[in-house]
């Protein structure tokens, strides 16, 4: 296989590099690989496995076979696809090895062997850090893509890593590349924010777009997207020709300001000035992305922890037609008597008010009563809540049923960052002949501060105004991060930015969406992407594998507000 940075005078090459994603999650579409490999050039594919549940997932693997802990899935796309990346010379760098890059690392060699196809394999390791958290699952460090670099200087066609920074896929072959050093800080946030515009697969190229309906593309099945990476650190994003989806300036606004916080964007290699990203409309389906400044990174590195909370359990009571608030109280002062003996530890309710008027379905006559409870005690939450609810089947609320037959109960996932010195981190290369080289972090680094707010553009003039959606003339994209959640939104025009920057304040959203109303709630301005960001702190209680509510990852959250209603000057309309 060829690829870059490999052999004398590959390092600061001229040549543009041509990077693509063929995976946002563990589960994502099964064919990306193939589909990116033959739909058009490329000199690296990159696939992003691993998500804050899906280390939870893989810890529980491991506890069953310690020999497991990476992402199955990556190997049975190999299968299918090594010799064809071996005839175009593409390379493969994936932190699909989750826990066990090592195991991963050798189950393709096995694999390349049975298959015939001379590849050279590495992997990087040493962010598994679980010993020095008593309790925890899983803790491993966000790694940067100094490890990567180093696999593919060395001559690796494939790289498997662990925990590193989803946009470390990105700057470790950029850098191996183009032969970036540490000091080269524009560049290296220059291909960070094009990792994090790539991260996520299709999200950067239609999928889950707020503007999807406005017609004119066909985005049942976007493509994945292709940064084409210049030597300064500039990229374009593209996709393959005749693929779905579409790339516009929104497309990647929306995934730069997914799951992201202020102006500064820290990582362990770079820290990236969102501030100070450029967008320009390059063609069709074509992107540029340039003017990032970088700051030396911050002196500590990201600990993801996942421990086991305790067990939960969960009942959705159907309540149709009238006197739906009265049918609520009633099954609800049922099952807290039939619990009051051995009360769970949590016990939440949620009522959603789905009903229609006159409705002239069953459905559209339905609102639905949702139970939750949680308890360090297996029995608590487990037949003891599930007995309860079927034995009130006859002698509760008229059109009783439930959505499911109520579970025994199932453990549920804690997660919660930390955070250590870098230097305490052993950063390590496994290059394909066994040889391990220490990857050194970067010695100049600089304390992580907030940016001064970004500044506002005048308000617009006065003028009639409409009650209309606040998504007329808004896009926005959310999710989580832990506990917390982001809600990014971002402007079409000069003039909606205008009026979006002096409209959304932090009261005006916590007014909009009432659930945010008593929560630590932080805005950023990014005039350069005419967009504000927003992070809401503890919405989402202990992160995703907790289920704290009914959108436990906050993605619907963008959508939520977009569909508040608010006076928009009628210009805009």
């Amino acid at each position: 296989m060829t690829g870059p940075a490999t052999g004398p005078g590959a390092a600061n090459s001229t040549r543009v590099l041509r990077v693509g994603n063929a995976s946002g999650f563990y589960g994502d579409r099964f064919d990306a690989v193939r589909e990116m490999l033959t739909g058009g050039p490329l000199d690296v594919l990159t696939g992003d496995y691993l998500a804050e549940l899906t280390m939870l997932i893989l810890g529980r693997d491991r506890l069953k076979d310690p020999g497991l802990g990476y992402a199955r899935t990556f190997l049975r796309q190999l299968e299918e696809t090594l010799g064809l990346a071996h005839d175009k010379g593409v390379r493969i760098v994936a932190n699909a090895g989750g826990l066990n890059p090592a195991g991963l690392a050798d189950a393709v060699r096995a694999l390349a062997a049975r298959l015939g196809v001379p590849v050279n394999v590495a992997h990087v390791e040493g962010d598994d850090l679980t010993a020095r958290f008593p309790g925890a699952l899983t803790a491993n460090a966000y790694l940067g893509g100094g490890g990567i670099t180093a696999c593919l200087r060395a001559g690796a066609d494939i790289v498997v890593t662990g925990r590193v920074t989803d946009a470390a896929l990105v700057t470790g072959p950029a850098a191996a590349h183009f032969g970036w050093g540490p000091d080269d800080l524009d560049a290296l946030a220059g291909a960070v924010v094009a990792g994090h515009v790539l991260e996520c697969g299709t999200q950067a190229t239609g999928g889950n777009y707020a503007f999807f309906a406005e017609g004119g593309h066909d985005v049942r099945r976007p493509g994945f997207p292709v940064a084409e990476i210049h030597p300064d650190g500039t990229s374009v994003i593209t996709k393959h020709d005749g693929t779905g989806g579409l790339v516009d300036i929104g497309t990647v606004t929306a995934q730069l300001l997914y799951e992201t916080g202020g102006a500064r964007y820290a990582g362990p290699d770079v820290t990236a000035r969102l501030d100070t990203v450029r967008l320009e409309q390059d063609g069709p389906d074509r992107v540029r992305i340039s003017g990032v400044r970088g700051e030396a990174p911050p002196p500590t590195l990201k600990v993801g922890l996942n421990r086991i909370g305790g067990w939960r359990n969960e009942v959705g009571f159907v309540l149709t037609g009238l006197d739906i608030d009265a049918k609520a109280r009633l099954v609800r002062e049922q099952m807290e008597d039939a619990l009051r003996k051995q009360p769970p530890a949590e016990v939440r309710w949620e009522l959603a008010r789905t009903q229609s008027a006159d409705p002239d379905t069953e459905e559209r006559a339905a609102a639905y009563l949702r139970l939750v409870v949680r308890d360090p005690d297996a029995e608590r939450v487990g037949r003891a809540v599930s007995s309860a609810a079927i034995e009130l089947a006859l002698g509760s609320y008229p059109g009783f049923h439930v959505t499911a037959p109520p579970g025994k109960g199932a453990p549920y996932g804690v997660f919660e960052a930390a955070y250590t010195e870098a230097a305490g981190v052993p950063h390590t290369a496994v290059l394909h002949d066994g040889e391990r080289l220490a990857v050194p972090h970067p010695q100049v680094t600089r304390e992580l501060t907030d940016a001064a707010p970004g500044a506002l553009p005048e308000p617009p003039p006065p003028g009639p105004t409409r009650r209309a959606p606040l998504g007329r003339v808004a896009g926005a994209r959310s999710g989580d991060k832990g506990g917390d959640a982001n809600i990014g939104v971002w402007a079409r025009t000069d003039d909606a930015w205008r009026w979006l920057a002096h409209e959304l304040t932090v009261d005006r959203l916590r007014a909009l969406l009432p659930e945010t109303a008593e929560l630590p709630v932080v805005r950023h301005v990014l005039p350069d992407l005419r967009a504000l960001n927003f992070t809401v702190a503890g919405i989402l209680g202990e992160g995703v594998a907790a289920q704290a509510r009914f959108d436990p990852q906050g993605k619907a959250l963008g959508e939520w507000l977009r569909a508040r209603h608010v006076d928009i000057p009628e210009a805009l309309l």
